[in-house]
């Protein structure tokens, strides 16, 4: 199949870069011409327009920056790609934009998807990203292949919308826990130690006990039954964390440093693992 890819930025070039690497026919455009040439040594052909890339390819790939410009690039291919078209997008936009694209692009006979990432730069150079995505059976199994090349998970989330919706969720876990990182921080500087060393315990310590996801393994968040596997398991869990947050809390209480969200982790752990409030919950 031949794979055009638009918007070669620090995520957008690795992947085209992987595809280059592979078996498809890879056409690519970026409004700068350093990518284009890296991309050109690499085996793609470059196209002189969006329109131009679109009229040549079966699978085009859109990593631009926003919303409006995932318009605009859609805009340039409709009238263009006909019926053997697909396009997916893989740029991180509102969850009200992909249900809206689709429409548009439907009334061309184009298919497309949603399908954001992630991983980072890091994952897009080794393969490696999740790829979250949105669509139809027929528009996810004309993607399946070349996403396969540029990521290690490759998820059909559901209908349109899916993939952008599962990538916000990812994220809003991403962002509080760096916001928690921060609260952490100061706590750490108030005490003392060493912030570069905790980094690393951190880092070290998630890769062996899975971080925030090692409890992401039900189907549901409703609450728990006692009989259920994992109300013995998430009771030890809150245990712990109670335990924990109340001495943190308790040390920071002691040094003058604000820390709003252990204090909503404390009033809030045991009834989102699906447990029945626990007395620090009730007060």
């Amino acid at each position: 199949m031949t794979v055009g890819f638009v918007g070669l930025g620090n995520i957008g070039k690795p992947m085209a870069l992987r595809l280059a690497a592979s078996d498809v026919d890879l056409v690519v455009f970026d409004v700068a011409p350093e990518p284009l040439a890296e991309l050109e040594a690499a085996g793609a052909k470059v196209a002189g327009s969006v329109a131009g890339l679109a009229a040549q390819v079966d699978l085009l790939c859109v990593m631009v920056r926003d919303d409006e410009q995932v318009r605009d690039v859609l805009g340039e291919v409709l009238g263009v790609g006909g019926d053997r078209l697909t396009v997916a997008i893989h740029s991180t936009i509102a969850p009200s934009t992909p249900p809206q694209l689709e429409d548009t692009a439907a009334r061309h006979g184009i298919k497309l998807v949603d399908a954001p990432v992630s991983g980072g730069a890091m994952g897009a150079a080794d393969g490696s990203l999740a790829i979250m995505v949105g669509g139809s059976d027929e528009a996810f199994a004309a993607c399946a292949e070349p996403f396969a090349v540029m990521g290690s998970k490759v998820v059909h989330a559901g209908p349109i919308g899916a993939g952008t919706k599962m990538k916000l969720a990812r994220n809003l876990m991403h962002f509080v826990a760096f916001t928690a990182a921060t609260e952490a921080q100061r706590l750490a500087e108030a005490a003392g130690l060493d912030l570069v060393e905790l980094g690393n315990v951190v880092r070290h310590t998630d890769a062996i006990t899975g971080g925030p996801g090692a409890i992401m393994h039900r189907s549901t968040t409703a609450a728990l039954d006692p009989s259920d596997f994992w109300f013995g398991v998430f009771e030890h869990v809150r245990a712990l964390g109670e335990k924990d947050l109340g001495f943190a809390i308790d040390l920071a209480s002691g040094l003058g440093v604000d820390v709003p969200l252990a204090e909503q982790a404390l009033a809030r752990l045991g009834t989102g693992l699906g447990l029945p409030p626990s007395p620090q919950e009730q007060s």
